[in-house]
């Protein structure tokens, strides 16, 4: 019945969706959060509703752009020692933090200057802290102030992906005077085109406009939107109604309760919605896999043959897949764990649907028909149970026999951690923009749970190709490395690479300045309402 009145409401909606938003005196950016913003604390921004809500906030040493270049943002430029193990950073003199006098006194406000930058990344790497993203900093050595502009950075070893870290939501820039205040993390203060105003958990969340802004879009000073309101409804057939009304502006993502009311099997725009909405999909920095346990460990004596685990590469239409659950959104994985829109992605490397190969390489392995291997559990979560169950009826089709094990997230993550799982779904969503963020899941040295290579993956050939790109500072020099490990763990098949993940977001058409990258950062900065005639 609920699911008859959702659809009910939609077709009402639907026919009269026609917003005036422009005509609003001030322009308040409205989206939801599901799941909700559980610390605004920039130390812990390791979700999306975290790190999203972290840039409109905060700023850090560095940002990027739409196309996932380092740019500057509090330092102006930095200065690279030859063997790339010193950095100096300039910053700018305009950053200014938010107004609160009770962080900063009578004064009101005060400029950013080198020793917040300095207490800002100590703070980080803090044991105390205990951030889960302290590891940005692992290869930094020391931190001092130069000069009243000028902060350095001695490094223990060359991190080639070293500035990209640097502009994550974790190295967010704080007043020293957030040490002191203890419920500082209530009502936080940055530098962000948006400072905070109101909270009320569980229900809503407002930003206002930061008039001091430092950065400009030509003479324009930035932002243009004079509020930002996010609102916390877990339901997200009730959100999604909320943005066919208007009451949202935007919308990320896409959830099976309204996938094919928005897009055709095709993954198009219904033609209802076309005149109404825009849609962009692009590269998403994720891979879905699953992994395969690869040491002792391993509970099923056959996935030990890396014939069989290849079988199961070759045993299931990842095209098909991705057309009938997922409305073609997404690219199929038949190349190799790097995904596309990273440097280092090769198309084709992977495996295709070849069922006869797969019967043959299990009967080169002993094991005609699958006969005598031990039953296959495929562990996964709710939400990737369709997935599952499509690989489970493909592997049978040539004789394996599969359960598919569903656990609660929270469960699901913690077995993974601890590499207790035979086969598990998994996802990896870059950190940073390089490819070696996900190479590093295969070094050996990153077995969990002190890493996280998760299939305890082990070659001495790769090892030593990951340790020496490491050193080496031109991305361009590091690529043929790069394609040269995800090769090996192809050939290996240590995982089951199942699709490349895309950035899909649906706004209304007066929402104009809304951009997309492949790490689907939410940058609001440029964002205005315009009336469409």
């Amino acid at each position: 019945m609920r699911l008859f009145v959702f659809f009910v409401s939609i077709i009402t909606l639907s026919s009269c969706l026609s917003v005036d938003k422009p005509d609003e005196s001030k322009m308040i950016f409205s989206y939801n959060e599901s799941a909700g913003i559980h610390s605004f604390d920039p130390a812990f921004a390791k979700d999306q509703a975290r790190i999203w809500f972290c840039n409109q906030i905060y700023n850090s040493l560095l940002q990027l752009d739409s196309n996932l270049q380092v740019k500057p943002s509090i330092a102006k430029r930095w200065e690279i020692s030859e063997d790339a193990k010193q950095y100096d950073f300039i910053l700018r003199n305009d950053v200014r933090f938010h107004d609160d006098k009770s962080v900063f006194g009578s004064q009101g406000s005060r400029m950013v200057n080198v020793y917040d930058v300095v207490y800002s990344l100590n703070r980080l790497i803090d044991k105390r802290i205990a951030s889960p993203g302290a590891w940005v900093l692992s290869s930094v050595k020391s931190i001092s102030v130069l000069n009243d502009s000028t902060i350095r950075m001695n490094l223990s070893a060359p991190n080639p992906a070293f500035l990209g870290l640097l502009s994550m939501q974790y190295c967010s820039i704080l007043p020293v005077e957030s040490a002191t205040i203890s419920d500082f993390f209530d009502a936080p203060v940055g530098s962000g085109p948006f400072h905070f105003q109101y909270h009320k958990n569980n229900v809503k969340l407002v930003l206002r406009k930061n008039a001091n802004y430092f950065e400009f879009d030509g003479d324009k000073q930035l932002p243009y939107l004079d509020a930002v309101a996010i609102r916390f409804i877990p339901d997200k057939q009730t959100a999604f109604l909320e943005f066919i009304k208007g009451n949202f502006d935007f919308l990320s993502g896409i959830d099976a309760s309204y996938k094919d009311e928005l897009l055709d099997a095709n993954g198009r725009l219904q033609k209802k919605y076309q005149k109404v909405l825009k849609y962009r999909k692009q590269d998403y920095l994720n891979t879905e896999y699953l992994g395969i346990l690869m040491d002792d460990n391993q509970s099923n004596e056959a996935l030990k043959d890396v014939r069989v685990r290849k079988a199961l590469n070759l045993a299931f239409d990842r095209k098909q897949m991705m057309q009938y659950l997922r409305n073609d959104i997404g690219t199929p994985a038949n190349s190799g764990f790097i995904p596309k829109g990273l440097p280092g992605y090769q198309p084709g490397i992977g495996y295709d649907f070849q069922p006869e190969k797969a019967k043959q390489l299990l009967i080169d392995a002993g094991y005609p028909n699958a006969e005598a291997i031990p039953l296959i559990q495929l562990n996964t979560t709710s939400s990737y149970v369709d997935l599952c169950e499509y690989i489970q009826h493909a592997w049978e089709e040539i004789g394996f026999e599969v359960e598919v094990n569903v656990s609660p997230p929270s469960t699901h993550r913690q077995q993974v951690s601890k590499s207790q799982l035979s086969i598990f779904r998994g996802s990896w969503i870059a950190d940073y923009a390089d490819a070696e963020n996900y190479l590093a899941l295969f070094y050996s040295k990153n077995h969990s749970p002190n890493g996280p290579n998760y299939t305890h993956f082990s070659d001495d050939l790769f090892d030593s190709l990951y340790e020496s790109s490491i050193h080496i500072p031109n991305i361009a020099d590091r690529i043929p490395m790069y394609e040269k490990m995800d090769r090996i763990i192809i050939n290996e098949a240590a995982i089951i690479p199942l699709y490349y993940d895309n950035v899909m977001r649906f706004q209304h058409n007066y929402v104009h300045g809304l951009g997309s990258n492949a790490m689907n950062l939410l940058d609001l900065k440029r964002v205005k309402f315009v009336e469409n005639h």
